[in-house]
């Protein structure tokens, strides 16, 4: 106690800040490596402008990490100093009267560690890290133009702030809407406008990199993760969020936006951004599953609010320090196990580098490819450093792999393919660990398949059969044999109703397929039969079906099907 009382505020600050960065560089360290961390560094081997489904600041950040470091740290470095710039952002924008100096120090680090989405960022290398940094930033910028006469300088850092937000992830949108919504007449502000106007030129190359691409995020972002609406996207949205923010600071946030009236523009724009995350994406449940990080940017906000409403508000006070601060304690518990090897390897926090050092044993000198998920062959080039792909399908989603084409450099060799396929596939175990796959001479896929259709009639009844003249192009710098050993290739129409249920089915080609080379184009005329389906509104595509799955390949149509 002594102790404390001779720390100055300052001090007091430096040791809270100290302490937040020690914790999260050794929990960077000892936490095995994330699949999605695995994923965002493979955008760091490749560097551009953009990727299928993220900006690439993450990539950049990951990329200035792996200078300094390999291994976890070589992903996670920068992200642990950016939370702690994250952490002085903040601090500078909180209003630091009406209590003793060091209590704004103890309430600022007591909020702040006890958003548990927020502190996971700290340690974690996702685009969520480098939003909630210029996200700050932007707060801080804004809060200048809305105080002070504004400089050249505040308005080049609004402009940094806007692009690094755009940079960082799509939701950054939402940061920016939210705060013009609070206050359009800030749009009156030459100075403002000059900083979207450099924003935007700043953000040209990434816009250029979706033109290039035919805007992938876009239509990933848009159509592509939308699903019909259920039950549970909407009934698990509160818990999850309640999780995300710690349920004791969010029951605390709901009362102040209860009991208190924004005071000021500032304040004002905190309240849009906290309602405007939550309810933003609790609609969207209405469209899918929103996942629970989605919301984190309102953190931000949150830390400052409660943080200025503690200092007169003696109830609010005392819960924190009861209920918020002893929930820390579950925090530090939850931290202490996560570089343990106690939390069950389902949960994907331990055990992984072993199973994919399993698998490279097997393969050998073999390339290696995963059926599944984005995130195998990430974590397998991370913890083996060799190159792999996953192949995507209507069912497993695309992905970026898309993009790099990395299945140009395994044709016409000999392949190990990692995936449960019925008929092919073997349980083999090394060093315990039981891995699904089989070994081929050479391997193809279908994606690079470029097919296009006329369809005649949009009004189908089931059971009916249906003919579609169609083209099909093989853009990939490899021929393709339809009749190959073991991925020979037929093409599916693909229904997919209102639900999200798929149906994959094999047509009947008039003139019979064998060889597609490189550049070929065949015109072909195809028969499907309309299976006994519920009667409605259906998508329609055309696909091309082998071993790895069915791939979506042409442009999709709405049909009507009938009784």
């Amino acid at each position: 106690m002594d102790f404390y009382k001779s720390l100055t505020a300052k001090k007091l600050f430096f040791i809270f800040s100290f302490l937040c960065l020690f914790i999260n560089l050794l929990q960077s360290y000892y936490t095995e490596i994330l699949g999605d961390e695995a994923y965002y560094y493979l955008y760091s081997k490749y560097l551009a402008w953009g990727y299928y489904d993220h900006p690439p600041m993450i990539a950049w950040l990951i990329g200035l990490s792996s200078i300094f470091f390999d291994g976890n740290l070589g992903v996670r470095f920068v992200t642990v100093f950016l939370q702690l710039a994250t952490l002085g952002l903040i601090w500078l924008q909180l209003d630091k009267s009406k209590e003793t100096e060091k209590q704004t120090v103890v309430h600022f680090f007591l909020i702040s560690s006890s958003l548990v989405m927020f502190i996971v960022y700290g340690f974690i290398t996702t685009p969520d890290a480098p939003l909630l940094f210029f996200t700050a930033l932007f707060l801080y910028t804004y809060k200048q133009f809305l105080e002070k006469s504004i400089s050249w300088n505040h308005t080049f850092l609004m402009a940094i702030a806007l692009a690094g937000m755009v940079y960082s992830k799509y939701q950054s949108v939402l940061v920016i809407g939210f705060v013009l919504f609070s206050n359009i007449s800030i749009l009156k502000n030459r100075k403002f406008l000059l900083a979207i106007l450099v924003a935007i030129i700043l953000t040209i190359p990434h816009i250029h990199w979706q033109y290039q691409n035919d805007f992938p995020s876009l239509k990933y972002h848009l159509i592509g993760r939308q699903e019909n609406f259920r039950w549970l996207f909407l009934l698990e949205y509160i818990p999850n969020q309640l999780l995300a923010f710690n349920p004791f600071t969010l029951i605390a946030v709901v009362y102040v936006l209860y009991k208190y009236r924004a005071v000021d523009k500032f304040e004002k724009a905190l309240y849009y951004l906290i309602i405007g995350f939550i309810l933003f994406f609790a609609i969207m449940t209405l469209r899918g599953h929103a996942q629970p990080q989605w919301t984190v940017a309102a953190s931000i906000p949150m830390i400052i609010l409660l943080h200025q409403k503690m200092k007169t508000d003696i109830w609010l006070r005392k819960y924190a320090y009861k209920y918020i601060g002893g929930s820390l304690i579950l925090i530090f518990i939850a931290r202490i196990l996560l570089v343990t090897n106690l939390i069950p390897e389902q949960f994907e926090f331990s055990g992984k580098q072993k199973y994919y050092e399993a698998i490279d044993k097997i393969a050998g000198t073999k390339p290696v490819i995963f059926v599944g998920s984005y995130r195998y062959p990430a974590l397998y080039t991370f913890f083996t450093g060799k190159k792999s792909i996953s192949v995507a399908s209507t069912i497993r989603g695309n992905h970026q792999f898309e993009i790099w084409k990395f299945e140009k450099d395994f044709y016409d060799k000999p392949t190990f393919v990692v995936g449960n396929i019925p008929g092919k596939s073997n349980i083999l175990i090394v060093n315990n660990q039981k891995i699904n796959g089989f070994f081929v001479d050479s391997i193809q896929t279908t994606e690079s398949l470029a097919i296009k259709y006329v369809l005649k009639n949009k009004i189908i009844k089931k059971g009916n059969e249906i003919k579609i003249d169609f083209t099909i192009a093989n853009n990939l710098n490899h021929r393709i044999n339809f009749y190959h050993t073991d991925f020979n290739v037929r093409i599916h129409l693909i229904l997919i109703n209102k639900y999200g249920e798929i149906y994959d089915i094999e047509g009947q080609s008039k003139n019979n397929l064998t060889i597609l080379a490189f550049n070929q184009k065949i015109e072909n005329e195809i028969t499907f039969k309309i299976p006994d389906v519920e009667a409605g509104k259906y998508t329609l595509a055309l696909g091309c079906s082998s071993t790895f799955g069915t791939t979506l390949n042409s442009e999709i149509e709405e049909i009507t099907i009938l009784n």
